[in-house]
Formats: C-alpha cells, structure tokens, sequence
C-alpha cells in the first residue's frame, strides 16, 4: 500500500510530538548519551523514558549503543539535529513576532488610558444594550 508523502510527513511529526521524546533528541545533538544520564536530565520514571526510547528507536531516528553494562542512545543522522535548529529558528520567530505584538498592544493601550478615558459597559449587557444611545425617559413615563 501507497502512503502519500504528506501522511507520511504527518506520522513523522506526530511521532515527534512528545515532549520527552523532544528532550531527548535535544540531549543527543552532541553525541551518544547513555541511558543514566538522559534520567537524570530528564525527571521521569526509567519505564516512561524506555517507552519514549523505543519509540524513537522504532521511528529509527535513534540507535542503541551497548558498552557493557551501560546502554547509550545516538542520533542515527545529523538531520534530525538540524531538524531540531530549524524547530528552534521558527519558535523564535514567532514569538519574536508575538512580543511585537504585545508591545504594540501595550503601547495602544498606554496611550489609550489617561483620565479622559471612558470607562466600559458592563459585560452582563447584551450588545445591543451597549450600543444603544440612553435616552431621556418619555414624559408619559415619568412620575408625576
């Protein structure tokens, strides 16, 4: 069976969408990382952290090193490193753009507020009641 490559990009990225699986990868962008060393960077049981692994492993983004005793994990290629660059490029971007945002929103706002400003309705008005002008009682309703 054919996958189309934009279900197969989907599968991949929803296979990244963990945030462990994420620190993980972050921690072996510098080379292998034995098993002790990623639990004690990340705080999580040995068991949830052998899940994610696996996961990882299977996706074949990761490979297992046995020394011994001691089992690492590795990158299985640069590109998920340079993946992960991008990642951090594009986050920064975009809240580098939201930040200019608020800031052009608190300025709005600073120059909004000043002791002429008008104060508004009460939010349990419907619209309609807000927007409508208030006008004078009708003299056939007031008392006499």
């Amino acid at each position: 069976m054919h996958v189309p490559l934009y279900q197969a990009k989907a599968d991949f990225f929803r296979m990244l969408g963990h945030p462990v699986r994420i620190r993980v990868l972050e921690l072996l962008q510098h080379g292998p990382v034995p098993v002790r060393d990623l639990l004690a960077d990340i705080d999580i049981e040995p068991s949830s952290l052998s899940q994610q692994l696996a996961v990882l492993r299977r996706s074949g983004i990761v490979v297992s090193i046995r020394e011994g005793s001691t089992v690492s994990y590795a990158l299985a290629g640069g590109d998920v490193a340079e993946l992960l660059r991008a990642a951090r490029r594009i986050l920064t971007e975009l809240l580098a753009g939201q930040n200019q945002l608020l800031t052009q929103l608190q300025q709005a706002d600073t120059a909004t507020s000043g002791p002429c400003r008008q104060q508004q309705p009460p939010l349990s008005r419907s619209r309609n009641e807000r927007l409508a002008p208030t006008a004078p009682a009708a003299p056939a309703d007031r008392p006499r």
